[in-house]
C-alpha cells in the first residue's frame, strides 16, 4: 500500500516528475510543455505571494462570500433518527458552487500573467458560468468549451454564461460531454497559449492544474474546520465527511484540512448511473483500470485496449469517464472510502432533503453524497456526526428534476 506523507499538504506529495505514487503526471505534446512549465514556476511563486493571498482572499471573502454556512439539518436528523446530519452549504457561494474558487483563481492567476483571454470547460455548467463571472470581475475574456449534449442539458448555466460575456464553443465530438470538452479547451490552448490561459474546472489533466484547483477549493475546509470547532470545542471522534465525486475538484477541497485527522473518515460518493445500465460514472468504486486522461494517469473507465470507454449518468457534473490523481492516491493509501450512488438513489435524497430542509436543495451532484450520508445516519448512533458538502444548488438542475418526476415546465 502507498503510505500517505503526514506533514505536507496533498498537493505536495508528488515527486519530481508530479506523480502520486503512480497518479498524475504531465503526457502532454510538445508544444504545451513551456506553457506549463511557465505556469508552474509562476503558481508556486505565487501561492506563497502575501499581495496574490491578500488580493485572493479580498475576493474569497467580498466576492464569493467566505465564509460559506455551516449548520445542522435538524429535520433531517430527526427523520433518520440516527446520526446527526450537518451541511456544509457551499452552494451560498455566490454563483452557486464550489467552483467559484478555482475559477477567481484561474482568473487572478491571467492577470498576473498579462493574459486577457482565459479558456476552460464544463459539464454541468457550473465551471463555465463561475469562469464567465470571475472573468467579468477580472477584466478577462472568457471562451468556454462545452459538450453539445450538456449545453441542451444545462441550459440555464449557458444562459448565465452568455450574461456574462463568455463565448461558448458547442463540442460535438464523441459523447458531446465533460470529457470532450476537457480535450477541446486542451486543444485550443495548444495553439493560443502565448496570450491565453487555461482554466481546468476540476482536480484534472496535468500535475500543476491538479494543484491549482485543490489549492484554490481548499479554502471549503479552512472555514469548515473552524466552524465544526466553533461548534463542538473540538474535532468529533467519530466523523465523517461525506462529498460527491466526479472530476474530483469539491471533495479535494472539502477534505483538505482533514487529511491529517485519522480519526475523521472521508467518504466519496461517485455516479452509479441508472439501477437498469451496466453504464456508470464510479472508476473508483468498480475498480477501474490505470489508464492516461488528459494528460494525467488515473483509473479510468476504458476497455481492454485503452480505449476510454462512456458514461452514464443524468448528472452532467459527475458523468466524467476518469478521476483525480488525487482520489486515486487517497485510495490506494486508504485515507479515503469511495462508493456511489445511482441515479434513482440521488433523487430520492434530493428530494427528501428539499422537503425536510428547505433552503437546503442540493443541486443532482451533492445529492449523491445525501444519498450515502442517508444510509449511514440510519444505522449510526446520535454520537456520530456526519457532515455533507452541498457543494451546489438545484436550481440549474429544474428541468431534469421536472422530467424525472414527471412534471412539465
Amino acid at each position: 500500500m502507498i503510505e500517505l506523507q503526514k506533514g505536507i499538504p496533498l498537493i505536495d506529495q508528488h515527486d519530481e516528475q508530479g506523480f502520486w505514487g503512480p497518479f498524475g503526471g504531465t503526457q502532454v505534446a510538445e508544444s504545451l510543455i513551456q506553457p506549463i512549465n511557465e505556469l508552474t514556476e509562476e503558481f508556486e511563486k505565487l501561492r506563497y505571494d502575501e499581495s496574490f493571498i491578500a488580493e485572493r482572499d479580498y475576493y474569497f471573502n467580498n466576492l464569493i462570500g467566505a465564509p460559506t454556512p455551516f449548520f445542522k439539518l435538524n429535520n433531517l436528523t430527526k427523520h433518520l433518527g440516527g446520526a446527526q446530519i450537518y451541511c456544509k452549504l457551499v452552494s451560498k457561494a455566490t454563483g452557486g458552487a464550489h467552483k467559484a474558487y478555482n475559477a477567481l483563481v484561474h482568473c487572478l492567476i491571467a492577470k498576473r500573467l498579462g493574459k486577457d483571454y482565459v479558456g476552460g470547460d464544463t459539464g454541468a455548467g457550473y465551471a463555465g458560468k463561475m469562469l464567465a463571472m470571475y472573468g467579468a470581475a477580472t477584466g478577462r475574456k472568457i471562451k468556454i468549451f462545452m459538450g453539445a449534449k450538456d449545453i441542451e442539458r444545462q441550459a440555464l448555466n449557458v444562459f448565465s454564461m452568455k450574461s456574462y460575456g463568455a463565448e461558448i464553443v458547442p463540442v460535438y465530438d464523441g459523447s458531446q460531454t465533460l470529457i470532450n470538452a476537457v480535450s477541446s479547451a486542451m486543444r485550443w490552448w495548444t495553439s493560443e497559449n502565448a496570450t491565453s490561459h487555461l482554466a481546468v474546472g476540476s482536480t484534472v489533466g496535468p500535475t500543476i492544474f491538479v494543484k491549482i484547483c485543490a489549492w484554490s477549493t481548499a479554502q471549503i475546509s479552512r472555514e469548515m474546520k473552524k466552524q465544526v470547532i466553533d461548534e463542538f470545542k473540538t474535532v468529533p471522534k467519530d466523523l465523517k465527511l461525506i462529498n460527491c465525486v466526479g472530476g474530483g475538484s469539491s471533495a479535494a477541497g472539502f477534505w483538505d484540512s482533514w487529511i491529517d485527522d485519522d480519526n475523521v473518515e472521508l467518504i466519496g460518493v461517485e455516479a452509479g448511473g441508472p439501477e437498469n445500465s451496466k453504464k456508470h460514472a464510479a472508476p473508483l468504486t468498480n475498480n477501474a483500470p490505470l489508464s492516461s486522461l488528459h494528460g494525467s494517469i488515473q483509473y479510468c473507465l476504458s476497455d481492454d485496449q485503452g480505449e476510454i470507454e462512456e458514461t452514464e449518468s443524468i448528472f452532467a457534473g459527475l458523468d466524467y469517464p476518469g478521476v483525480s490523481p488525487l482520489h486515486c492516491y487517497l485510495k490506494e493509501t486508504g485515507r479515503a472510502r469511495y462508493t456511489s450512488a445511482t441515479d434513482e438513489e440521488a433523487l430520492e435524497a434530493f428530494q427528501l432533503v428539499s422537503k425536510l430542509e428547505g433552503a437546503v436543495s442540493p443541486s443532482l451532484e451533492p445529492a449523491h453524497a445525501f444519498a450515502e450520508a442517508i444510509k449511514l445516519a440510519r444505522t449510526s448512533s446520535p454520537e456520530t456526526i456526519i457532515v455533507v458538502d452541498s457543494c451546489g444548488d438545484a436550481a440549474k438542475d429544474s428541468k431534469i428534476i421536472a422530467q424525472r418526476l414527471g412534471f412539465n415546465i
